[in-house]
């Protein structure tokens, strides 16, 4: 099997939750749902403050070509149209829902699972109403992802199961617990796409996984398996791992044929066409050294960190840091207020100790960075450009094709925030071109 060039061994501390089987998480009275959830334009309010609404019920209408509708999580009553906490940092505007306790839903038409019998395009519209996006963390509206322009040619699906950020386990359990949905939910893309071909890439850390998925899917998917190695699960690390295809730098995996989903996705994708049920839930990995009973839950969106903290047992020891995602590629949270949004995969609670700051140090010029990069960039001269403000030099070393993936800071010997440097230069000059 291929490697790719560049990556590490982190510390993966997967043991604390992988044979967690998924819990419902509680569902809190006070649920917070930003209309900023995905890529691209925020959503545009579909109630006021007073209106009843039911679960599923859409909350949030798509604006523009990039965008993703947004549902209600919970039947109750909108509250308040305020400016709420978002992982992101900043503000934003979001739905205040305060829960009844009554099972009203409003899902949309189920339409059966008979994948070869249902329209491509119907599919896909289903996608868009259903308001899912990647759920790997990228959080890009999928319906757009999968309407690729007509001269891209798709031959094949990769859905993604490497889950190579340390700490998280969620898509694990997803592909041991949901493993038909998964596979119906690679039919039914595959099937919009007009691909013949679905291949699931899973880590060698995971044959639990990969002797479910191959004993169910056998008819309909080829499951590979990857040594493991962070970051496996980058799209175009993955395409050219599986498939020995090189995404031209600026570009994308339709560029090569190729379309790659999260086995997360696939199973919101399921649940729309088979159930109707719009993207209102996800599952979330609760762990950290900092937490006493770490586990997998399946969490409403809009629901307050701080509840699935206590789900979780509550604080094992007083907290250091809350991130939500992984140690690589998360971000630090401010408020335990914030909530879960579509592109949550995991909170990590973080020790006092754990959380120490460091100090950095001026580059020595060791080149580890370089050695680690799997996008093959000089991450050393991007920190230096982003540290002097140079934003503009940045361009002609390919800034923007840095995943941020983090292996570049993990093995710097000076302790340089080489990532943070990284983002803040992209986001000065996405500022710059408006």
């Amino acid at each position: 099997m291929r490697r790719f060039a560049g990556g590490i061994h982190p510390d993966y501390h997967k043991e604390f939750s992988k044979q967690e089987t998924i819990r419902n998480a509680p569902v809190p009275e006070r649920l917070i749902v930003p209309l900023t959830q995905h890529i691209g334009v925020p959503c545009k309010p579909e109630v006021s403050p007073g209106e009843q609404v039911a679960e599923g019920q859409l909350i949030g209408q798509a604006t523009g070509v990039i965008s993703a509708n947004i549902h209600a999580p919970v039947s109750g009553r909108v509250r308040h149209l305020e400016r709420a906490p978002h992982p992101l940092g900043s503000k934003t505007l979001a739905v205040i829902i305060e829960r009844d306790g009554e099972l009203r839903r409003s899902y949309l038409k189920p339409l059966g699972d008979e994948v070869e019998t249902l329209d491509p395009s119907r599919l896909r519209e289903r996608v868009r109403q259903a308001g899912i996006v990647g759920l790997g963390g990228a959080a890009f509206p999928a319906h757009v992802k999968y309407s690729p322009p007509k001269v891209k040619s798709i031959d094949t699906l990769i859905i993604n199961g490497c889950e190579c950020e340390p700490y998280l386990t969620a898509d694990f359990r997803i592909m041991v617990e949901r493993t038909l949905e998964v596979i119906l939910g690679a039919r039914l893309i595959a099937r919009i796409l007009g691909t013949p071909r679905i291949l699931i890439a899973v880590e060698s850390d995971k044959l639990e996984a990969v002797a479910r998925l191959r004993q169910e899917g056998k008819r309909w998917t080829e499951c590979v398996v990857l040594p493991a190695r962070y970051p496996q699960g980058a799209e175009k690390v993955l395409i050219k791992v599986v498939l020995n295809r090189e995404v031209p730098l600026g570009g994308l995996p339709l560029d090569v044929s190729v379309v790659v989903a999260n086995v997360g996705t696939a199973l919101a994708v399921a649940e729309a066409v088979r159930d109707g049920k719009p993207l209102i839930e996800r599952v979330v990995t609760v762990t950290g050294n900092a937490v006493k009973r770490p586990g997998n839950f399946s969490v409403r969106i809009g629901t307050p960190l701080s509840v699935l903290i206590e789900a979780a047992g509550g604080l094992a020891q007083k907290s250091g840091k809350i991130v939500m995602g992984g140690p690589m590629m998360g971000v630090a949270q401010y408020s335990p207020d914030t909530p879960v949004i579509k592109g949550t995969s995991g909170i990590l609670v973080l020790t006092e100790e754990e959380a120490v700051e460091q100090n950095y140090l001026p580059c020595i010029r060791c080149s580890f960075c370089v050695k680690v990069c799997p996008m093959r960039l000089l991450p050393s001269t991007l920190s230096l450009i982003g540290e002097h403000r140079k934003w503009e030099m940045a361009r002609d070393y390919g800034v923007f094709d840095c995943i941020e993936c983090g292996c570049c800071t993990y093995v710097c010997p000076a302790k340089r925030p080489i990532v943070q440097w990284i983002k803040e230069t992209k986001a000065h000059l996405r500022a710059k071109q408006g």
